[in-house]
């Protein structure tokens, strides 16, 4: 699968989660299944560097999400 391609199913399948908006990296292997890991994560760390994915960390969990997305956003922006 070609990177665009990639990255367009990354962000309709973290679209269509209802109830969730923030993922672990494990979850990302499971949309791509035929990609090795760590092809994965380069695309999920170039996704975060271009602005398309943010990282959230819970102090002992780094989870990532689409940017503005659940219910962290809002909360972040209000403090800012």
């Amino acid at each position: 699968m070609d990177e665009e391609a990639a990255k367009k199913l990354i962000v309709e399948t973290l679209t269509k989660k209802k109830g969730k908006s923030k993922f672990y990296l494990k979850d990302f292997y499971k949309m791509l299944p035929d990609e090795k890991a760590r092809a994965v994560k380069n695309l999920v760390n170039k996704m975060v560097g271009d602005g398309t994915l943010e990282y959230w960390s819970s102090g002992s969990t780094t989870l990532i999400g689409l940017k503005g997305a659940g219910k962290q956003a809002g909360a972040e922006e209000e403090e800012d």
